[in-house]
């Protein structure tokens, strides 16, 4: 199979996304919207909206000039494939969709292991893909087993499994991914405009994902004023369940810690130093000098994915960007593409 076919493919499957998210799916409306129920029912986090979201991400991401600017940053010559073991990720739809399209885009073969908690919608994708080019039949394996017979393995997960990872698959060429969040650096002299798209980056997919801002540096003395304006744009998100009761015994548990809390009703803000923070809180930081912050983001490179910021910090993104990334924007920083033409 040739580059070009590949290229192909994925273009049709990017126009598909775009039907599915459409009005205009016609007779297929219904397996659609069967497909996202599905995925809704198998995790209470995927709901619709959100599985659209990613759905449209990826239809923009998949044009025939985004795949072509991105490939032309490799030399991707036609060999024997490989077989790249791949454990994804389940905390936000369709996560593990780079790694999927980075393997078979560079001619080798996928074995997926999919995590319990997206385990339909990346099969769904890949049977599409199959039907527009069949070759694709022979390098697409999903598996709950064991993994055997690969040749390189990409790994996401949390700290705790990485040293699984390790421990298992340290013989092997690797990829394996840690924890990582997103940070935005706040000077108070943001806008309206700028704050609400930062709002974007907070909510969407309910703060699940490492590209979701998790933590606010601010100046000493910030008024939080027209920040918590802003986040109202998200007010609706406390009639999710699953929020409302994270938010909830988040609460509970800080306020009988004697924690000392900023809540607007629907999220939470804590002083804390901390990147990880819970589903509906967001950890802040106050600092005293960009310089100096700087440097400590510099020592702490290992656990940010994402610097949402206007303020001229190395590798920062436009608020509201978070949620957007580019074809060539890579997990923890590490060229995928690059690691696998590499491959001895």
């Amino acid at each position: 199979m040739q580059l070009k076919q590949r290229i192909n493919a994925f273009v049709s499957l990017g126009k598909f996304l775009r039907e599915i998210d459409s009005e205009a799916s016609g007779e297929n409306t219904y397996m659609h919207e069967s497909f996202l129920r599905k995925a809704e029912a198998e995790n209470g986090w995927f709901i619709q909206e959100n599985i659209k979201f990613a759905l449209s991400s990826w239809s923009n991401a998949l044009s025939e000039k985004n795949l072509q600017q991105w490939l032309s940053n490799y030399k991707i010559e036609e060999t024997e494939p490989k077989t790249i073991a791949v454990i994804m990720a389940g905390n936000i739809p369709l996560v593990g969709f780079h790694d999927f399209l980075s393997v078979l885009i560079t001619g080798n073969k996928v074995l997926a292991k999919l995590s319990s908690n997206d385990k339909s919608l990346l099969p769904f994708l890949a049977e599409y893909l199959i039907s527009v080019e069949p070759e694709f039949k022979n390098y697409i394996v999903f598996t709950e087993g064991r993994l055997e017979n690969f040749d390189a393995v990409i790994a996401t997960g949390s700290n705790n499994t990485s040293r699984y990872f390790d421990y298992y698959f340290g013989k092997y060429p690797n990829i394996i991914r840690k924890n990582r969040n997103s940070i935005t650096v706040l000077t108070g002299n943001e806008s309206t405009a700028e704050l609400q798209k930062l709002a974007d980056d907070i909510f969407r997919y309910f703060g699940l994902g490492c590209r979701n801002v998790s933590k606010l540096y601010i100046p000493e003395n910030y008024d939080f004023e027209s920040f918590f304006k802003a986040m109202f744009s998200w007010k609706e998100i406390i009639h999710n369940h699953k929020y409302i009761n994270n938010y909830d015994y988040n609460k509970a548990v800080y306020l009988m810690d004697s924690f000392p809390l900023l809540d607007n009703e629907f999220m939470l803000l804590k002083e804390d130093n901390g990147f990880s923070s819970p589903i509906s809180v967001i950890f802040y930081e106050k600092y005293t000098s960009l310089n100096n912050l700087k440097e400590e983001l510099e020592t702490q490179s290992e656990n940010i994915q994402c610097i949402v910021s206007t303020v001229g910090l190395p590798n920062e993104i436009n608020f509201g960007k978070a949620q957007h990334p580019e074809l060539s924007d890579y997990a923890d920083g590490i060229d995928t593409v690059d690691f696998l033409l590499k491959l001895p």
